[in-house]
């Protein structure tokens, strides 16, 4: 999980970030973007990427990860710009905004399958958060952030949906209550015109 970071920190690169993105796929919800910088040579037993991982090893390792690393910060980006710029721009953006927000400036940036605009150093790597310590750091601790988003926030202020429980993805469940209730005020309106048409 450290072979690209290797090359990065032989080359003198101290402070490399990871960069990854959750919520991507939802229906409902911010898109949460992750940046972490871990210190060199720092291997934590476990990182995978998140979504093979459970609740439970995800929540001990953003402890361990937050508790460990050089810098870490997450940025979102709410349903309305999801809808204005669509969903590729506004991972983008919430990856820029989660590298600006760093409290110690990124010299190189490891991305998970793209490309985040800012004047930084940086390689996509395909299926980064699986090949990557760094990337799978920032996919952790950005989906553990819009997993609490999702249990004490948006499930309270909207409980008819169900959010605690799919997370806001296309689930039956969510599909059915969407039917029942209509959207929220917090639901991707481009992303239902496929499931339901105009709403």
């Amino acid at each position: 999980m450290l072979q690209y970071e290797e090359v990065l920190w032989d080359e003198g690169h101290g402070a490399v970030a990871g960069v990854d993105e959750v919520g991507r796929g939802c229906l409902f919800g911010d898109v949460v973007a992750g940046a972490v910088i871990l210190p060199p040579r720092l291997v934590i037993d476990g990182i995978n990427d998140s979504k093979k991982l459970s609740e439970k090893k995800r929540n001990e390792l953003y402890a361990i990860i937050t508790e460990q690393c050089i810098a870490w910060s997450v940025a979102r980006v709410d349903a309305g710009t999801i809808d204005e710029i669509n969903i590729k721009q506004a991972a983008r953006l919430a990856m820029k905004l989660a590298v600006q927000s760093l409290t110690v400036p990124a010299e190189y940036l490891l991305v998970d399958a793209e490309h985040v605009d800012l004047d930084v150093p940086q390689q996509g790597i395909v299926k980064g958060d699986a090949n990557s310590q760094s990337i799978a750091a920032a996919s952790i601790v950005a989906k553990v952030t819009r997993d609490r988003l999702c249990l004490q926030e948006w499930d309270e202020q909207f409980p008819q949906y169900g959010i605690a429980v799919h997370k806001g993805y296309a689930t039956k469940q969510h599909r059915e209550m969407l039917l029942q209730h209509g959207p929220s005020s917090l639901h991707r309106r481009t992303f239902l015109k496929k499931l339901f048409g105009d709403v």
